[in-house]
């Protein structure tokens, strides 16, 4: 095989997981701090819950870039993110965890 195409469909599908998630983030971020100058109680913990999630969605494509060179820390990597962003913001980072968690397995299962 190619060494371009090493590892492109991990790469890809960590790519758009990373995406989806800074999406999912955004939403929770903007809803957030509308409900926070609503005076909503608590909306420091949804919009903190969000900035976490953009922590993890930015791991998450770190993983993708790591995973052409070092698959298995690249696919740790989107593991990690894929399950943390599903804890941090649950079903707004749904597309993401499978995108993640998908990428993740096959970077560290597959042997090339």
């Amino acid at each position: 095989m190619r060494e371009i195409e090493k590892r492109t469909v991990e790469f890809t599908l960590g790519i758009l997981g990373g995406i989806f998630g800074f999406l999912g983030a955004g939403f929770i971020l903007f809803f957030g701090s509308i409900y926070s100058s609503l005076g909503g109680k608590d909306a420091s913990i949804l919009v903190s819950s969000g900035w976490a999630a953009v922590l993890f969605a930015i791991l998450g494509i770190t993983g993708a870039a790591l995973v052409k060179n070092k698959a298995k820390l690249g696919g740790a990597f989107m593991i990690i993110s894929a399950i943390g962003g599903i804890i941090s913001i649950s079903f707004m980072y749904a597309l993401s965890f499978v995108l993640l968690l998908i990428a993740g397995i096959m970077a560290i299962l597959r042997k090339d």
